[in-house]
């Protein structure tokens, strides 16, 4: 119920972001109680929309609202077809462009209700353009034309350097400004959405004409079948107004082709628990399709998997987020090289300070020393001139200048202990300058490995390009071979037709012939029969002899002298037995 959720929050997102905040939620909500078949208390819905700040009549309240007392009441049993047409009618005015389209408002409907399956689950709704090429992809091959790579990578270069993807409206004006289907006529491109539409919206998996033997008169009527991932329908017309029955499937269902009988061709038979239908396609080919339509979709049944292109995409979602979530990964990575680098910088530059705070403190002690050890040379000057004078005062002079000695050594020992910290604040500067090469050899190193592994992607993208043209190829020159099969079967039935319709003309002749035969030796047996019974002048005329004929005062006699003297021979005869 998740994932029905999102798809009707999509359409009803567009519905209520073009009404007014007034007015849109009462309305709204009316609209999808009504088509969603949710049962609703008016009383409830005045209180729930009253009028103040907080209620579900504004942005923050509506949702929660809409939650609560519609989503979660919906059952599934309605129309989305008709959800979607009345979510469409409520936006489509204000923000359908009034510029002319190259589609009608029926196809500009079905390019939106399949942006909201398409489109991504954040709002503003937009479609990114990996799913905008899928799209007019689809809707390129049913119309039957060649996809143009070059053209929409053109296109999708201006896209991403403007924005993420594309708005509803704007999808809309991109398909019915016919930017990407030049050369067709409305009518293909409208029967191109239909065809798109109907996968992946209504789950038509395959649809077409079959015949189908009746349960009860065995009697075979064509159908218009629909085939979804759990039900075929078939109808009297592919109008789908007049509804005849339907096959459930399931995981026990199965299909097998059956031989040729009673006169009816290209048969197969779907097996159902209670129920099996004898179904004829037109011809093998489509036979063969309907079987591995319907194989499939029992499998994915039996599997509990979705519909394929629900499937397809699911993978393509769950790429893009891999790929965003190792961008983000790698983006990480990098502000964490960077932060380091900063840190370092930082370390290095205190050090640095430090190293010059030492250095002046150092400076300033020399000068001090150097300060002192001019003084104490003026000092002996004037002790050694003032040694004749004063040389009682030798011996306290001499342990004064002692304990001065003794002073200026521990200066100079302090000096020497601070000329090595000095030595190693150097070394220490020297280190951390080569821990900053090491960082930046690093990052050079990371920078080199992220160029490979783009490179790596991109030659994984270029071979996926390179698999769908030679699959393309392959089933171009697949649909050749069929056409010439198909071609050369309709030559040689065509042949098989003439020859039937010769040999039911000769046929009809030779009947013709027989029949004139028979009657022409009916006609030849009566005549024959007649002129045995009558014996006179009359007499059929046949081919006379090689005998010479009688000549008599009429002419040539019609009997030759030897039937004359054999009639005289049965005159007689005759003559003798009367008397």
């Amino acid at each position: 119920m998740v994932g029905l959720k999102e798809e009707l929050l999509k359409s009803i997102w567009h519905a209520f972001t073009a009404l007014d905040l007034d007015r849109s939620g009462k309305v709204l909500s009316h609209n999808l109680c009504t088509v969603l078949n949710v049962p609703h208390d008016p009383v409830a819905l005045e209180e729930h929309f009253r009028d103040d700040d907080e209620g579900p009549v504004s942005n923050q309240g509506y949702m929660p609202y809409l939650n609560k007392f519609i989503l979660e009441k919906v059952q599934g049993n309605f129309d989305k077809v008709e959800f979607n047409r009345m979510c469409w009618t409520l936006c489509a005015k204000k923000n359908l462009s009034k510029s002319p389209l190259l589609i009608s408002d029926e196809d500009a409907f079905k390019v939106w209700v399949i942006f909201n399956f398409l489109s991504e689950d954040k709002y503003p709704l937009i479609i990114v353009p990996e799913e905008i090429e899928y799209l007019l992809k689809k809707i390129t091959e049913a119309m039957g034309a060649g996809w143009q790579q070059e053209q929409f990578d053109h296109y999708k270069i201006a896209l991403n350097t403007s924005r993420e993807g594309l708005s509803a409206w704007e999808l809309i004006d991109l398909i019915g400004s016919g930017q990407f289907s030049k050369g067709m006529d409305r009518q293909t491109v409208s029967m191109a959405i239909n065809e798109v539409f109907n996968e992946l919206i209504l789950d038509v998996l395959k649809q077409g004409y079959m015949l189908k033997k009746g349960h009860k008169r065995k009697n075979w009527m064509e159908r218009w079948f629909v085939l979804k991932p759990n039900i075929i329908s078939y109808y009297v017309s592919e109008d789908l107004k007049d509804k005849k029955g339907d096959i459930i499937l399931d995981g026990n269902c199965c299909v097998e082709a059956l031989p040729d009988k009673d006169g009816k061709k290209c048969l197969f038979l779907i097996k159902c628990l209670d129920k099996t239908f004898e179904i004829s396609a037109s011809d093998k080919k489509k036979k063969q399709e309907w079987i591995q339509a319907i194989q499939t979709t029992v499998s994915l049944l039996r599997a509990g998997s979705p519909p394929p292109h629900k499937e397809a995409r699911q993978k393509r979602k769950e790429l893009r987020q891999k790929l965003l979530a190792e961008q983000e990964e790698l983006e990480r990575q990098m502000k964490e090289l960077q932060a380091a680098n900063e840190n370092k910088q930082k370390e290095l530059e205190t050090v640095q300070k430090q190293l010059e705070a030492a250095a002046a403190r150092a400076a300033e002690e020399e000068k001090k020393r150097l300060q002192t050890q001019v003084e104490l040379q003026d000092r002996f000057s004037l002790e050694l001139e003032r040694e004749k004078m004063v040389r009682q005062k030798m011996e306290e002079q001499v342990a004064q200048k002692s304990s001065e000695l003794e002073q200026y050594l521990q200066r100079v020992r302090e000096l020497e202990e601070m000329y090595k910290q000095l030595q190693e604040a150097l070394e220490d500067e020297k280190q951390a300058r080569q821990d900053e090469e090491t960082v930046r050899k690093l990052q050079a190193r990371l920078l080199k490995e992220e160029t490979a592994k783009r490179a790596e992607l991109e030659k994984w993208h270029l071979q996926q390009q390179h698999t769908i043209q030679m699959t393309e190829a392959e089933k171009q020159e697949l649909e050749n071979q069929r056409m010439m099969k198909e071609q050369a079967l309709q030559v040689a039935m065509q042949q098989l037709k003439q020859l039937e319709l010769e040999r039911k003309e000769a046929l009809e002749q030779y009947e013709e012939v027989k029949k004139k035969l028979e009657t022409a030796a009916s006609n030849t047996k009566s005549w024959k029969d007649k002129v045995a019974h009558h014996e006179g002048l009359i007499r059929l005329i046949e081919p006379g002899s090689k005998n010479p004929h009688l000549i008599t005062n009429w002419g040539p006699a019609a009997f030759t002298e030897a039937e004359l003297e054999e009639r005289q021979r049965s005159w007689k005869g005759k003559k003798a037995t009367s008397e």
